[in-house]
Order: C-alpha cells, then structure tokens, then sequence
C-alpha cells in the first residue's frame, strides 16, 4: 500500500454526500493538502465542516466543465478522486446536461490528470451500469445491461479511463457503488433517496409509500465503508485498469428497509402499497469478493446501526439549519 503522507490531493465532488466523508478520512492520512473542487450545486460546505478547520482542506468553486478551473486544481497534485456528476433523476430531467457534465466533464478530467502527470486517480462509477441483475451476486463480469441514460455516462466514463490507461499509461481505479446512504445525504432536493421519503412521511405523520409489493431488493452500504474504500483504492497503486463493486454483499428489500425505520423512529404507522412506478433497478446484489482481495475492503457497517446514524445526523441537521 503507498503512503498518502505529504501529498497533494484533488477531490472532485468532495463537497458532496460521499465526497466529504472522502475529506474526512483523507485527514487520517496526513497529506500536505487536500483541494476540494466542486461547483457547489448538490455539494455544500457544511458538509465540509469537520474537515475546514484543520487548515489542510482548501475548496475552491468551479465544474468539470470549466477546463481552465480544473487545470489550475491540478497544478501540483499528486492523486485524485473524482465524484463530480449529475445523478440518475437528473440525467432523466437534463439528458443534455447529463452530457456535458458527466461524460465531456469526465473527459476533462481524464485528459487534465494526464497532462498534469497525476500518480493515480479513483473514478466513483456506479452499479447502474449493470442494470438489473441477470444472476446474482453480481460480479465485476456481469455485461453491461444498463438502461439508463445516467448509467450511459457512467459506462463512457469508465471507457475513457481504460482508453486512457492503454494509451497514456494513466494509472486508475474504477468503483462501481451500490446503493449509498449516511449521513450528509440529501433530503431536501428533488432527488432524494427512498430512505429519506421515508422519513419524510414518518414526521409528517402519514404512512410510507411502498409502491408495488416491496420485494424489490438493493445492496445498502453506508457512505463511511465507501469512504474508506476509495481510500484503499487510492493506496493500492499496484492495482491499476481495474473496477469493483463497492457493496456490502447482503440483500434488503423495500419492506424489510421500511420496517426498519419505523422501528428505529417509534412509529405505529403502518405503510401504504401504491401502484409500481417505473423503477429502473428492481434487483441489485454486488459480489464483494474482488474488492477484498485486491483491495482488502470489506464493509462493516450493519444497516440498523448505518440507518441509525441517518436518523440522527437528520434530526442534527435539521436542528442547525433551523438555528
């Protein structure tokens, strides 16, 4: 494993739900710097607020898109994670926007650690590339079954990399997450996570929405596991011109989820079961087996106590935007 100790470190996204928790750790490592670029759209300096004070973390505001910005981010940096992207709901709403953003932004990138001569860099992909599982676990193997446009971007951006690493020697990994969640994920925007629908309904004393019969079933593993994993993977510079799932390898479905936030919120609501919407994903389960061997991650966050720090960091975080 190579010391990050004494590094310069670029963050992309790291003002964002998995970004910042990317920050956090990244203290542990004793860098020189850590420079946070985001554009500050989805991501937010609160998010930042652990990490500020220690006097290593410099944000500066600008997107992918902005090639001037991005090359003066890169001037001096030894390693770089990149998370900068439009989400699923987005790339459905602004498929242009999608475009530019995710897959031009991400060539941007590519090409602007190549002529910076960065040592590494980690792409944050996605399971959306799979699309419904055809066999599960899914390893890192399965075919490309996606559907949607989102997935799309994030397949051109793990093919700019591989490119990349056959033509110019770019030194990479590649991390396809399953289903995030923690704290510092979203609950106010458009696009917010069945999780956080769920609590909504909770406080507002209406009963939670399931649509369809709830078996549908994901790959939950709390944002501090793939934290951590982005680091290993950052650190395992042997490693290069490959992907992994970053999952915990058990399966949950909607109504066993929900059953688990009524639980830990007190509530006697009972849910209530609508017509299915269109769903884009209805089965999702990663094999962890490539990312503990060649990375040895594994995750080790139970979903009770993972959704139990939602509850609470939710409750926190309303208590200081409130103030």
């Amino acid at each position: 494993m190579t010391s990050l100790k004494g590094s310069r470190i670029l963050v992309i996204g790291g003002a964002g739900f998995v970004g910042s928790h990317i920050v956090d750790l990244l203290l542990h490592e004793d860098p020189a710097e850590i420079r946070v670029l985001d554009n500050l759209v989805r991501g937010k300096k609160a998010n930042l607020l652990q990490a500020l004070p220690s006097g290593k973390v410099n944000v500066l505001e600008g997107s992918i898109t902005d090639m001037v910005t991005l090359r003066a981010a890169l001037r001096g940096v030894d390693y770089v994670f990149h998370l900068a992207a439009l989400w699923l709901g987005e790339c459905v709403s602004n498929p242009r926007s999608a475009v530019e953003v995710n897959v031009v932004g991400t060539y941007n990138v590519v090409e602007a650690c190549r002529d910076a001569k960065v040592k590494r860099v980690v792409y944050s992909s996605s399971a959306s590339v799979y699309g419904n599982a055809l066999a599960t676990p899914m390893t890192e193997e399965h075919p490309f079954n996606n559907r949607t446009f989102y997935g799309a971007t994030k397949i051109a951006g793990e093919q700019f990399f591989r490119a990349f690493n056959d033509m110019h020697k770019l030194n990479y990994a590649g991390l396809r997450y399953m289903n995030v969640y923690g704290p510092r994920m979203d609950y106010k925007g458009t696009y917010v996570s069945v999780i956080m629908k769920v609590l909504d309904r909770i406080e507002e004393g209406k009963p939670p929405v399931i649509h369809g019969d709830g078996s549908q079933a994901y790959d939950f593993i709390h944002v501090e596991d793939v934290a951590r994993c982005n680091i290993l993977a950052m650190k395992a510079t042997h490693v290069s011109d490959e992907f992994f799932n970053v999952g915990k390898g058990t399966k949950t479905t909607i109504n066993e989820l929900v059953q688990k936030l009524l639980k830990l919120t007190g509530s006697k609501l009972k849910p209530e079961y609508q017509p299915q919407e269109h769903i884009f994903v209805t089965h999702r389960l990663g094999s962890t087996e490539k990312a503990e061997k060649l990375l040895g991650f594994k995750a080790n966050k139970d979903l009770d106590d993972g959704l139990r720090s939602v509850v609470e960091w939710r409750k926190r975080d309303q208590k200081r935007m409130a103030a």
